[in-house]
């Protein structure tokens, strides 16, 4: 039998049914503090708990399309500021019964960006919110999202300690002070101004100066601080590591 003759006799019905899902991890930084995007379901399953945005993928579209319109569709970002958005897969995640309405497999990605706008939740939510991650314990949250988040989490802090992704979180040109407080943020502990400065400006191609400085002083005066933009580096040698992993390794 020949690979037509083969395709033609194929019977897809044979085999269990199993369904693709694409879930979001989205995270931004809002008011200094990072927040996380949450739906509230609006139909079963899971009527009412809070979610991940994320849903079926089409027939006609691969997995980073499908993240991408699903976010697009809760966020409102469309054009230029989605292409702004850093998205990349996180993991899968396909215990049987995490979806009691059938067999369902979820590719989860994981999305951050500056600035991202309120949402507006989609036909099959009732509400979308920014959420401080540091407020998720107040929230039910469906499926097997709490795993997913937890992941996805982990996978930002980790990224921020070997990659320049952190400078994602900011806008085009910014201060060394303005990066310690991305980092400050997602990891969620305070850095010496200083050795962060030097460990900054000690990676090749991390960030690279303007030659510009800012307008004013800081808020309690003093010079004007220099500007950087995001350097050509894609791996940051040597890593900025958190501080509970520069313990272990010392």
């Amino acid at each position: 039998m020949n690979e037509q003759d083969f395709l033609a006799a194929y019977d897809p019905g044979a085999y269990p049914s199993v369904a693709v899902t694409v879930d979001v991890v989205a995270l931004t930084i809002r008011d200094g503090a990072l927040h996380l995007l949450l739906i509230q379901r609006g139909q079963p399953p899971f009527e009412g708990h809070w979610a991940l945005p994320g849903g079926f993928v089409h027939p006609d579209e691969d997995l980073t399309a499908g993240a991408r319109r699903e976010l697009a569709e809760e966020t409102g970002l469309g054009g230029v500021r989605l292409r702004r958005v850093h998205l990349e897969q996180l993991s899968s995640y396909g215990a049987p019964d995490r979806d009691p309405r059938m067999r369902v497999v979820s590719v989860a990605h994981l999305a951050f960006a500056p600035d991202l706008p309120d949402p507006a939740a989609g036909t099959d939510a009732d509400a979308a919110i920014w959420l401080p991650v540091t407020a998720l314990t107040s929230r039910q949250l469906a499926f097997d999202h709490s795993r997913i988040i937890d992941d996805g989490l982990e996978r930002a802090r980790s990224k921020l300690e070997y990659t320049p992704l952190a400078t994602r979180f900011l806008a085009a040109e910014f201060t060394i002070s303005e990066l310690r407080a991305v980092y400050e943020t997602v990891w969620g502990h305070p850095l010496h101004a200083g050795n962060f400065h030097r460990k900054v400006l000690s990676v090749p191609g991390f960030v690279e100066s303007t030659g510009t400085s800012t307008e004013r002083g800081g808020a309690r005066g003093g010079p004007r601080a220099r500007l950087y933009r995001a350097g050509d580096a894609r791996l940051l040698h040597p890593a900025l590591l958190r501080p509970a992993r520069e313990e272990t390794v010392r």
